[in-house]
């Protein structure tokens, strides 16, 4: 376990990619139990447990519905579970590191608090790219577009299905 929280840092800091990741689909199933925990924990800071599993639930289709037909159109299903492996380990990785800002802000309204967490939007939008870069064996500028692009239709549509996100920014 501790070579899998090594592993998942190295990707967060652009030192490995998802070829780096065992292809293993009980890797995959397993990382969804840290990424569930953490995102928990986050979530229910601001809602309850219903509002919570369901922004979970919704997020991780969104993951899964637009890194695997991205994958499928460029011919390689195959690293598929290399991909979603990395995006949900690096997912736990920054959301861990993202915890004390969002608890702060939603304490207290703190400029440190939001410029951590824009910094910790940036560090994830980066760490998303090189993950896209890798497995699509393309440069690093078209990675981060497909990252960008999978944070503006993940933002729409989790605003579309869970309103009091946008009434309470």
């Amino acid at each position: 376990m501790y070579q899998l929280m090594v592993l998942f840092f190295e990707i967060c800091i652009m030192r490995k990619g998802p070829q780096d990741v065992p292809a293993s689909p009980w890797l995959v199933r397993l990382m969804f139990i840290p990424y569930l925990l953490v995102n928990l924990l986050i979530l229910l800071l601001d809602s309850d447990w219903s509002h919570a599993l369901l922004q979970i639930s919704a997020e991780t289709v969104l993951m899964v519905g637009f890194c695997y037909p991205l994958l499928y159109f460029s011919g390689k299903t195959a690293r598929f579970p290399q991909t979603l492996t990395a995006l949900l380990g690096s997912d736990v990785v920054i959301s861990l590191c993202a915890i004390p800002a969002v608890a702060s802000l939603n304490t207290q309204i703190s400029q440190v608090a939001y410029i951590a967490m824009i910094v910790l939007m940036g560090w994830h939008w980066l760490v998303n790219g090189s993950i896209f870069r890798h497995a699509l064996d393309r440069p690093l500028m078209f990675g981060l577009a497909l990252a960008f692009l999978y944070i503006l239709i993940s933002t729409q549509v989790m605003t579309l299905l869970f309103t009091e996100i946008a009434v309470s920014d």
